[in-house]
């Protein structure tokens, strides 16, 4: 339910239960996106949806490494993920890679941004980054702390290990350590 001037007065549960709120660009702190953008696609304004550098340089590291060190997913990737929920394989990969495509044809970058931004798991039946700030900070996502952005940029990499309220310093050394590395 949503005030005359737009604003939240009470939320209600989509179907199934999740806690889930449209989000847009213009709704998070600036602070949140640019940790977001840094830690999660550096290239995500310059790319088509298919980062093909950061797929090289993931599939170099598996080869090397023999596991997984970092992804290759763009944003518009995780996104197309977060509409089609799949198994993780090989062929799971290039389903994303074509639908980030075709959401890059079909949308711009900051509607793509706004999907992730209302679809972003965050642990349990939360859903979205307005939603995650109400629930585990109690206040919106347009006035974020640093720390607070940091969170929530760190708990969708691994939402059910991250979850606040169950693990809150997994979460709070997930969050420190993604602000250490940009910062380095």
């Amino acid at each position: 339910m949503l005030a005359t001037d737009g604003q939240l007065l009470r939320a209600f549960p989509a179907s199934g239960g999740t806690w889930r709120l449209r989000t847009g660009v213009g709704d998070v702190d600036a602070r949140y996106l640019n940790l977001l953008l840094a830690a999660e696609d550096k290239r995500f304004r310059a790319h088509g949806g298919v980062d093909a550098g950061a797929l090289l340089r993931a599939a170099w590291q598996y080869a090397r490494f023999g596991r997984i060190v970092s992804g290759g997913s763009t944003l518009s990737m995780q996104v197309a993920r977060l509409l089609e929920p799949h198994r993780r394989s090989m062929g799971g990969k290039l389903h994303d890679m074509l639908r980030a495509w075709q959401l890059e044809e079909r949308y711009g970058k900051d509607a793509i941004l706004s999907m992730y931004l209302t679809l972003a798991p965050f642990g349990g039946n939360v859903e979205g980054v307005r939603a995650a700030s109400l629930t585990w900070f109690g206040h919106d996502a347009a006035r974020l702390s640093e720390a607070e952005a940091a969170l929530l940029v760190a708990i969708p990499q691994s939402p059910a290990r991250r979850r606040p309220d169950r693990h809150f310093a997994a979460a709070a050394q997930a969050a420190s350590l993604l602000v250490a590395r940009l910062r380095a």
